[in-house]
C-alpha cells in the first residue's frame, strides 16, 4: 500500500483582508490550508499522518518562511519532535468549537470572512473522516523564536471519499 501524497492546492485566508467593525479586531489571524491527494490504497490513517509528517509540504515555519525542504521547524516546534503520537483525535464538534472560539475571540467574524471560513475550514472539517489535533507537545518542543505566533492550532484532516488530507493550521503572530 502506497502513502505517496501530492499536493493538490492551498488557501490562504488572511483576517486582515476582511473590514471588522474594530480595525484591531483581526488579531493578525490567519489560516493556511494545504490539500494533499493520496491513493485509494493508502494505508490507515496513522500511516497517512506519518506520510505528511514526513512531507516537504509540512515543513512550513508559518513565520514567513514558507516551506524549507531542510528545514528544521514546523511552526512553532522543532520538526523532529512533530510525532503522529503527539496528534490526538478529534470528532467534529470538538474540532469546529476549537476553530470557532479562536476566529471569534475578539467577537464575530465579519459575515464575507464567515463565509470563508465555512467553505474552507467548517464544511471541510464536516467532510472529514477523521481529524486529527496537534496537542501537548510541552515548552521543549517551541523552538528558538516560535514563540512568534500567539495561538497555534493545527488540524488533520482526512477525507476518504476525496481521497484527500488536508493539513489546516489556524495561527496569530
Amino acid at each position: 500500500m502506497g502513502n505517496k501524497l501530492t499536493p493538490e492546492g492551498r488557501a490562504f485566508i488572511n483576517f486582515r483582508d476582511y473590514e471588522f467593525r474594530d480595525p484591531r479586531s483581526h488579531g493578525f489571524r490567519w489560516l493556511d490550508i494545504k490539500h494533499l491527494r493520496f491513493p485509494a490504497e493508502s494505508a490507515d490513517d496513522g500511516k497517512l499522518l506519518a506520510a505528511l509528517i514526513g512531507h516537504e509540504q509540512f515543513r512550513d515555519d508559518y513565520a514567513g518562511g514558507g516551506v524549507l525542504p531542510e528545514g528544521p521547524r514546523h511552526g512553532p516546534y522543532w520538526l523532529r519532535l512533530v510525532t503522529p503520537d503527539a496528534y490526538e483525535t478529534v470528532g467534529r464538534e470538538k474540532s469546529t468549537h476549537i476553530l470557532r472560539e479562536w476566529a471569534n475571540q475578539f467577537g464575530d467574524v465579519p459575515s464575507e470572512l464567515e463565509a470563508d471560513l465555512r467553505q474552507e475550514a467548517f464544511d471541510r472539517l464536516a467532510a472529514a473522516d477523521h481529524i486529527s489535533y496537534l496537542s501537548g507537545l510541552g515548552e521543549e518542543a517551541i523552538h528558538d523564536w516560535g514563540r512568534v505566533h500567539d495561538c497555534f492550532h493545527e488540524f488533520v484532516l482526512i477525507d476518504r471519499s476525496a481521497g484527500r488530507i488536508t493539513l489546516l493550521v489556524a495561527a496569530d503572530d
